[in-house]
């Protein structure tokens, strides 16, 4: 399938994980992708691996949470390319795990909202900004099953991931009726390097509430985030998808 030929998809955090996942899977599909992310060998890494694979990549080095950074990155973007049709919001913390909220560390929260929630703010801010001149455009914020029921022990992260699913229902609200779409996605435990600090007996309590009894796997989330970020999901937007192994209860 060629179903991204032509388009501009920009990814952060793409260096790695989901993000690098997804990116592969629009690249796969003819896309042009341009991976933002704050490890520079990692990034130069696997934007070799993508063009040694054929596909079209770039990638720029973006600390997501600085205003300034997600503002100069997103224009240089538009400048080089021309234009912007999809971004994915993928780059995220996972912060303290299996810690009381008696116990959580108030710069540790301040970290985790800064990357998670500021981050993902600038980003669809500013890609708004981009894709609004043409009433075309498909964001896809990755959000978490944390932010829909909370993980305890895990409360910055859950917290932060909440707020990306408000933050998806309003602003998909904003612009339902132009050519943009904003749309989330709600993974219960997924198979990446992000999971590797977690502590054991969190990982388990997350894994023991899903109901297909396995953790989900990258091409899995890649695959439904390249659905939701086509052109064929066009009456969806303000939604959180659920990929989470039969977890979601809403």
């Amino acid at each position: 399938m060629k179903r991204f030929e032509g388009q501009i998809a920009v990814i952060s955090g793409g260096a790695d994980g989901l993000g690098k996942g997804i990116a592969g899977r629009i690249a796969s599909e003819g896309g042009m992708v341009v991976l933002f992310d704050m490890n520079k060998d990692l990034l130069d890494r696997t934007v070799g691996y993508f063009k040694n694979k054929g596909f079209e990549a770039a990638g720029y080095v973006v600390d997501i949470s600085s205003e300034e950074a997600v503002s100069q990155s997103i224009q240089q973007t538009e400048a080089v390319y021309g234009k912007i049709d999809i971004m994915v919001n993928s780059a995220g913390i996972v912060g303290p795990t299996s810690t009381k909220i008696t116990d959580y560390a108030t710069d540790a929260f301040d970290k985790i909202y800064v990357v998670n929630l500021r981050g993902t703010f600038l980003m669809t801010k500013y890609a708004l900004k981009a894709m609004e001149k043409y009433n075309y455009g498909r964001i896809l914020l990755i959000a978490s099953i944390a932010g829909k029921e909370g993980n305890p022990g895990m409360v910055g992260y859950s917290a932060t991931k909440s707020g990306v699913i408000g933050l998806v229902k309003a602003a998909g609200k904003e612009y339902a009726e132009t050519g943009i779409t904003i749309n989330g996605l709600a993974p219960a435990v997924i198979k990446t390097a992000m999971n590797e600090n977690t502590d054991p007996k969190q990982l388990e309590f997350m894994l023991a509430k899903i109901p297909m009894k396995r953790l989900g796997t990258i091409e899995e989330v890649a695959a439904m985030s390249a659905w939701i970020v086509s052109k064929e999901c066009s009456f969806s937007t303000g939604f959180v998808f659920d990929i989470s192994g039969g977890r979601a209860t809403y």
